[in-house]
């Protein structure tokens, strides 16, 4: 397929070099002209905007910075938008702004074409390497169309929904990261300070319960389905657990931001009887001040984890 491609940085060096690999004809540009010259060196053509990567292409992806960037080679001077062809995609890599990604869709559709947002996970090594997730928010049917191609690009691909789901669910998936790497700096900082050795200490919590499980698939247990009865663990025990930690963070002098607000939600839900209740029982708290009820199906779940597991 003739594949367009605009931004040939850090991540869209490593994905547009495995779409080349994968047979596929390419035309790329960037605002470095430098950084396409190995591409351009294995036969891609140079094309000098977005909107000459439009016409000559017969579906097109982008890997930009952020949402500045999109609208500026989306709707700027030779943007992509005066470029489009009818049906055809334009497939956007990069972390976007779900609300960006959904004012811009009409224009999309006003030209017969379709806007598909479509962040990826796994850093420059993954894009490198071919072991990259990429979510996709968009128009079903053009997914499955063009799937083929996104097979060159990644090796997790997943079709979230609508438009602008994707970028959701890639904010989502980043800022758990990012709060769970500060949790942990704060934790590991207190451990250290204590007396602990830190390569000891590291050593020790991978073997743990948390370090053994994926980072996310303790979700599947009680916040997704609503279960939290019986405990696996009462949330009266883990309080205590919480409290002790702080009390150490005080004892050696660290501050413990986010351990003290973790404490607060479980002292909260101590407070509404939920003693005997699973230590994430505190979870439901925040479902409730965002007004969101859900239950998902346990067979759902265990469904999804029985396939990962087999990958």
């Amino acid at each position: 397929m003739k594949v367009g491609f605009i931004g040939l940085g850090l991540m869209g060096s490593g994905i547009s070099a495995n779409l080349q690999k994968a047979g596929h004809a390419m035309v790329v540009h960037d605002m470095r002209r430098a950084a396409a010259d190995k591409l351009i060196a294995n036969g891609a053509e140079w094309a000098a905007s977005p909107k000459e990567v439009a016409e000559a292409s017969e579906v097109v992806f982008t890997s930009l910075p952020g949402p500045p960037e999109f609208e500026a080679v989306a709707t700027g001077k030779d943007g992509l938008l005066s470029g489009l062809q009818r049906g055809q995609p334009v497939f956007d890599f990069s972390t976007n702004s779900p609300t960006l990604i959904r004012r811009l869709d009409p224009l999309f559709r006003e030209r017969g074409a379709h806007l598909l947002d479509s962040p990826v996970s796994g850093g420059p090594g993954g894009a490198a390497s071919g072991k990259m997730a990429i979510w996709v928010g968009g128009d079903e049917e053009i997914y499955r169309r063009y799937r083929p191609v996104l097979d060159g690009a990644g090796d997790q691909i997943l079709h979230i929904g609508p438009i602008g789901s994707a970028s959701v669910a890639k904010l989502v998936h980043n800022l758990s990261g990012y709060v769970i790497n500060t949790a942990l700096a704060e934790a590991f900082t207190m451990g250290v300070k204590a007396g602990v050795d830190p390569v000891t200490l590291w050593k020790a919590i991978r073997q743990g319960a948390n370090g053994r499980r994926r980072t996310f698939d303790t979700l599947g247990e009680h916040f997704l389905p609503g279960h939290y009865d019986p405990a696996r663990f009462a949330l009266k025990l883990a309080h205590k657990d919480v409290s002790l930690a702080t009390q150490v963070g005080k004892e050696v002098g660290v501050p413990m931001r986010l351990s003290n607000l973790a404490l607060e939600e479980m002292t909260e839900a101590l407070a509404r009887g939920w003693e005997k209740r699973d230590s994430r029982s505190s979870m439901i708290l925040q479902q409730e001040r965002a007004g969101l009820e859900f239950s998902v199906d346990p067979a759902e779940i265990a469904a999804i984890l029985r396939d990962n597991a087999n990958h």
